[in-house]
């Protein structure tokens, strides 16, 4: 029904006491949030750190209850699908209490999905807990099956507590989708095996391009593998059918006729993603970044702290969406030596 007496819907929104849904600047509605409940990790992956990381000071870390705050903000705004990322998401003292207290959003039908990306080496202690607070899937990162290639790559990682991290996951009735990082000279022959590993244990694959984010200690350029040549040569060994398949994430899928599975291309260089993005992310410190690929931010702490009402935290939610942009600007090239952003994936969240 159209408003009467020349009062706008946001106006009307604002009298009633009924947060404004997220809508961009491009018309996109915003219903899917990540979260990074911490910076930390106990890997060292070559494509997301540097071996010697400095972590954020835990005083300036969001405690737990503030953590939930602000989702349930988000989600009194309309968001329906929350991640919780890190760094390793699991390696957050108390996280459970987290995902259990969020779980309440899932019983009220406010939110339709909550889920969580790790690098599985908790996933063994942690798996039967998240499923029994609501979680139906999570994304695992694994970028190769040989242990040592895995060591190197994750300089600190154990194969098999990864492994052991995702059997346990699967017995709890836990969907699992594999995300692989194609790294040039590293996994990039092993992506074939992938796929039918992943597939024949029935879950999905998704395969993600090196991200210019943060400086790593080595040259994006040596990493970078474009997926164009990874379907095309995954192309020579599988039927790859297009599918109109989505998680609300940015990953363009295809069936495959061999295996019957599905996999993932993400392609934030070669074709990017942003026409239809409907994501925000938040940092452990109350920091949110409306595009991954900007530096573009708003502090959500201060108006958190400021009152014990969520008005101030509202208001700053629907200033920061008016300032999503259209996409980023991600390029690697050897023009552009240092990263395209400055601050490292496990800052912002994967």
């Amino acid at each position: 029904m159209a408003p009467h007496n020349g009062t706008s819907t946001l106006e009307l929104d604002r009298l009633s006491g009924a947060p404004r849904p997220l809508i961009d600047p491009f018309a996109r509605a915003i219903t899917y949030l990540r979260v990074s409940v911490t910076d930390r990790c106990d890997f060292r992956c070559v494509y997301c750190m540097s071996e010697h990381m400095s972590f954020l000071p835990k005083a300036e870390l969001l405690s737990l209850e503030e953590l939930d705050r602000l989702c349930s903000a988000f989600v009194a705004k309309g968001v329906n699908k929350l991640r919780l990322t890190g760094g390793e998401p699991l390696v957050r003292r108390g996280i459970m209490t987290l995902v259990s207290s969020l779980s309440r959003h899932l019983k009220s039908g406010a939110l339709q999905e909550l889920t969580l990306t790790t690098n599985g080496s908790l996933l063994e202690k942690y798996a039967a807990e998240l499923k029994g607070h609501g979680v139906e899937r999570i994304n695992v990162s694994l970028d190769t099956l040989d242990p040592d290639k895995f060591r190197a790559i994750t300089r600190w990682g154990d194969l098999d507590k990864v492994l052991a991290g995702i059997d346990a996951a699967q017995a709890a009735g836990l969907k699992i989708k594999i995300n692989a990082v194609a790294l040039k000279g590293v996994n990039e022959d092993e992506l074939a095996g992938l796929v039918e590993w992943a597939h024949g244990r029935g879950m999905d694959l998704t395969v993600i391009e090196v991200m210019p984010l943060g400086d790593v200690g080595e040259t994006r350029l040596d990493q970078y593998l474009p997926l164009s040549m990874v379907r095309s040569r995954l192309s020579e060994r599988f039927t790859l059918n297009d599918i109109d398949y989505q998680t609300g994430g940015p990953a363009r899928y295809v069936r495959v006729k061999e295996t019957g599975g599905r996999l993932g291309f993400i392609t934030p260089l070669t074709h990017n993603f942003c026409e239809s993005c409907n994501r925000v992310r938040i940092t452990c410190t109350g920091t949110l970044y409306m595009c991954l690929g900007q530096e573009d931010a708003a502090d959500l702490r201060g108006p958190l702290r400021a009152s014990e009402s969520d008005d101030l935290v509202h208001a700053a939610i629907d200033e920061a969406i008016t300032r999503k942009p259209r996409g980023h600007d991600f390029i690697i090239d050897r023009r552009r030596h240092g990263p395209a952003v400055s601050r490292h994936m496990s800052v912002t969240g994967g």
